[in-house]
């Protein structure tokens, strides 16, 4: 009996320590966690990055690879995903599938190991504009800069990295062609440029020394694909677009209508998504509402175009501007002067692309070309109209009522006649009554009668 149970007792032994090894073999499968780069580096790919870099710690991920296919970006997301890359404590490599220019070169080269595919290039990371043209000097200055540093990072030749930048830089046997050095997978493996020549992910992660792992990828919810779509650069200048156009069309129009709504939901889906990012601080937003604020006083309390109106152009440009960039309440030192100058670029752009596609809507929507903010309607002589060439000054101390809504421009009726008006000191209500004050050359002044 005593060595049947003995027997027994060596066997469940023998099975625990079966079941506990293989437990540990599974636990000890390598993690690999895989990021995709195959857009337009800008900002929704550095929010991603952000939350697969969280992920991947917290699923104590052995390896970080990103899978790259990109011609470019933003110099400001590359740089934020750069210096993400040479901070972590996961080792990161790449696998470069087709393309890794500009900006996905910098990236690329901040990598613990570089894996490209035979028909692979990288390089060519010259800063241009929107409209592919070469930056001034000061920006190709730092790219340079960056591209040195983060080669000497991973033990890497810093004056091909510069020569990525500068077609000036010379380097004997390499780059002497007085254009920007991009290289094919052979050359960047001669030059240190690439670890090694593989034809997918998995001979990448194999070529690491992981031959048995696991593979997980960054899962997306619906909202964060919302406020991936909302923060590209595209949508931005669109929702810019639609906020000045929504002002302007406002402004022509009496009462609240459809433009201010657009407006307003232009500027909610503006600036929510770079709250919630904690880009956008409070007083960014503040500072844009102020700028509407002014703009609004001075078309509508003191007439004309002064300080209050080019205040709040300047105080709306900046709200939309300072929204985008990573600063710390009003400290901006430690924002690049190339991620302020797209940042304005994105906002001018916009406006001016904005004003010129309202020119051509006001002239088939109100019949006029000019950038006028009196209601712009036609005015047929049946309708008891009268030409401007009407003595107006024959109409002082004259009574009548407000035939629109005077904000301040409209329309007056002064026996039976309809003339343009402009309200002295505040709105006036419609069928409001109202005495002339003075006149202009074409339009009444008037004020409303308590």
């Amino acid at each position: 009996m005593r060595n049947k149970f003995f027997f027994w007792f060596v066997i469940f032994l023998l099975s625990a320590n079966s079941f506990f090894a293989q437990e540990k073999i599974v636990s000890e499968t390598p993690l690999v966690y895989k990021f995709n780069i195959d857009e337009e580096i800008a900002p929704p790919v550095t929010r991603r990055m952000a939350k697969a870099w969280e992920d991947a710690i917290e699923k104590k991920a052995d390896l970080i690879l990103i899978h790259m296919n990109t011609y470019g970006g933003l110099v400001v997301d590359a740089d934020t995903i750069r210096t993400r890359i040479l901070n972590s404590k996961i080792p990161v490599v790449v696998f470069i599938d087709n393309n890794a220019a500009s900006a996905g070169a910098l990236i690329s080269i901040a990598c613990e190991k570089i894996y490209m595919r035979q028909s692979a290039n990288i390089g060519a990371a010259t800063v241009v504009n929107q409209t592919a043209e070469a930056m001034p000097d000061k920006y190709q200055s730092y790219m340079r800069a960056t591209m040195r540093a983060t080669a000497e990072a991973r033990g890497r030749d810093p004056k091909i990295a510069e020569a990525m930048v500068d077609q000036d830089i010379y380097i004997p046997d390499i780059s002497d062609s007085g254009k920007v050095l991009t290289f094919t997978a052979s050359e960047a493996l001669q030059h240190g440029y690439c670890d090694s020549i593989v034809e997918s992910v998995d001979g990448a992660v194999r070529a690491y020394g992981f031959q048995d792992y696991k593979v997980e990828e960054l899962k997306l919810t619906a909202v964060d694909k919302v406020i991936d779509f909302l923060i590209s650069p595209m949508i931005h200048g669109l929702l810019i677009m639609i906020i000045i156009g929504g002002i302007y069309f406002e402004l022509q129009s009496p009462g609240i209508g459809f433009p201010s709504a657009a407006a307003l939901l232009a500027a909610i889906l503006y600036f929510m998504p770079l709250y919630l990012e904690g880009l956008a601080d409070n007083w960014e937003i503040l500072v844009f509402f102020i700028g509407i604020a002014l703009l609004i006083v001075e078309i509508f309390v003191i007439p004309g175009f002064g300080i209050a109106g080019i205040s709040g152009l300047i105080l709306m440009i900046g709200g939309l501007m300072f929204a985008m960039l990573n600063n710390v309440n009003f400290d901006f030192s430690n924002v690049p002067l190339i991620d302020i100058a797209n940042s304005f670029i994105i906002v001018v752009l916009s406006i001016l692309l904005s004003l010129f596609v309202v020119y051509f809507l006001a002239k088939g929507v109100f019949g006029t070309s000019n950038f006028s903010l009196a209601l712009n309607t036609s005015q047929p002589h049946n309708q008891g109209y009268v030409a401007t060439t009407f003595d107006l000054s024959l109409l002082h101390g004259k009574e009548g009522i407000a035939a629109t809504m005077l904000r301040p421009s409209g329309k007056v009726e002064i026996d039976d006649d309809t003339y343009d008006a402009l309200a002295k000191n505040s709105f006036i209500e419609k069928g409001e009554k109202i005495r002339v004050v003075k006149s202009s050359n074409t339009q009444l002044v008037v004020e409303k009668i308590s």
